[in-house]
């Protein structure tokens, strides 16, 4: 939609044509880097190595984050980056992310986070189908909760790592905050709350303080 009150100001008219270049030359430089990407990837496929490293990604970051003199902040760098290189990866070879689904679940931004959204994303019902799917070669990697801090250890996680041709590559950290969502203007209407088994253990403290008679009841997913 366009502006309906264009800028008259010369002085931001300017700006915003300096900006508008630098866009287009950023614009520019990512296609070089694209074409760089997609020439690494010919030479992985050529001596058959894997195409995404996170070591690797971790290590550019790292590396832009200790030169950046701003004003950007360094925290943002390494979102825009991860963006920037799986964008590049996916020229490469589209990367199959399994995860526990479906849309929006927590799982799922964990993937985001860690891959960049320029995944194909395979949702599984559940954590055993996760590993499943990924050793069977369904998807390149999957992405299982392992630990939170307020219930610990994800037990399920951790055996079937026992019993799964898999191995860990990486693993990233995601803030969880939970939310009620209700039709009911009064709380203590409310007879019964339905919630992933893990989120309604993560809760216990609060549902027993505000909603001690609401029935608990498990579902497979929140989102």
């Amino acid at each position: 939609m366009a502006d309906p009150t264009p800028p008259t100001n010369p002085e931001l008219l300017k700006l915003r044509d300096q900006i508008d270049a630098v866009d287009r030359q950023l614009l520019a430089l990512l296609n070089q880097r694209a074409a760089l990407a997609q020439t690494v990837g010919d030479v992985k496929k050529k001596e058959g190595s894997v195409v995404f490293r996170p070591e690797r990604e971790a290590q550019v970051i790292d590396g832009l984050k200790a030169v950046n003199v701003g004003p950007m902040m360094t925290d943002s760098v390494a979102p825009i980056w991860r963006e920037i290189m799986s964008a590049c990866r996916a020229l490469e070879t589209p990367t199959r992310v399994a995860y526990l689904g479906p849309a929006g679940t927590f799982s799922e931004e964990a993937a985001l986070g860690f891959f960049g959204s320029s995944i194909v994303r395979v949702h599984c019902a559940s954590i055993d189908e996760v590993f499943r799917t990924t050793a069977a070669g369904a998807a390149d990697f999957g992405v299982v909760p392992v630990e939170n801090s307020t219930e610990g250890v994800v037990a399920r996680s951790l055996d079937l790592f026992l019993t799964e041709p898999l191995f860990i590559i990486g693993e990233t950290s995601l803030f969880v905050r939970q939310n009620l969502l209700r039709r009911e203007n009064d709380l203590q209407s409310i007879q019964a709350v339905c919630a992933h088994p893990q989120a309604l253990a993560q809760c216990h403290g609060w549902l027993s303080n505000h909603l001690p008679n609401a029935e608990r009841r498990p579902v497979a997913s929140k989102a």
